[in-house]
């Protein structure tokens, strides 16, 4: 149980945050409340550090880390802005130069990846993937990386921009769709891997 002095003491070291982007020192405390000594300071502080309220920083006279903040900010950190470059298999961004139709939040973490992971998104379009429990409308998260036989990827075939399954036969690349109603691609030229998926967004409609 929090005091009414305990919680007075952490409400000033949360405002004193919020406007001045840093805690106070233990002698702006004593001085706001108009304590006796630093002592009565320090052990408001240790209670409400006791309680899991405060997390203090030894040898820093500001040393102060709110829970809630720690927490919310190794959230966010794992939180990345991923741009979206309209569907598939209409087409894909040819180069960076392309603007993306928007961003996307993308949580890294969730699919092992590190908030630097280069990354872009693509709306699916059709079918070809229900296999796969990729459906028309979901987002795909992929990035720029040589592909291994199985993964799923965004491709460009013979000048065609698809959604399909890597695969390798007798060392001849080709794509796969998870429907039995489209067939294999094989490709004729060129077969460039554009992105490999490595995450999937579903909205409530879908």
């Amino acid at each position: 149980m929090v005091t009414e002095k305990q919680q007075a003491v952490l409400d000033f070291v949360q405002a004193h945050h919020a406007k001045h982007a840093h805690h106070p020192t233990i002698r702006e405390i004593q001085a706001h409340f108009g304590f006796a000594s630093p002592f009565a300071v320090t052990r408001h502080l240790q209670a409400l550090e006791q309680k899991g309220l405060l997390e203090r920083i030894a040898g820093k006279a500001r040393g102060f880390i709110d829970p809630a903040q720690k927490r919310r900010h190794a959230l966010l950190s794992k939180v990345t802005q991923v741009p979206l470059y309209g569907v598939i298999p209409a087409g894909l961004p040819a180069a960076n130069e392309q603007e993306p139709d928007g961003f996307v939040t993308f949580d890294t973490a969730t699919f092992g990846l590190t908030r630097n992971a280069k990354l872009f998104a693509l709306r699916v379009r059709g079918d070809s993937m229900i296999g796969a429990n990729i459906v028309d409308g979901d987002t795909v998260f992929l990035t720029p990386r040589e592909p291994h036989p199985r993964d799923i990827v965004a491709a460009l075939i013979d000048g065609e921009s698809t959604l399909k399954r890597f695969l390798v036969q007798r060392g001849q690349p080709f794509l796969r769709a998870e429907n039995p109603r489209y067939p294999d691609l094989l490709p004729a030229t060129e077969l460039l891997i554009q992105g490999v998926m490595v995450g999937l967004l579903r909205t409530a409609q879908n």
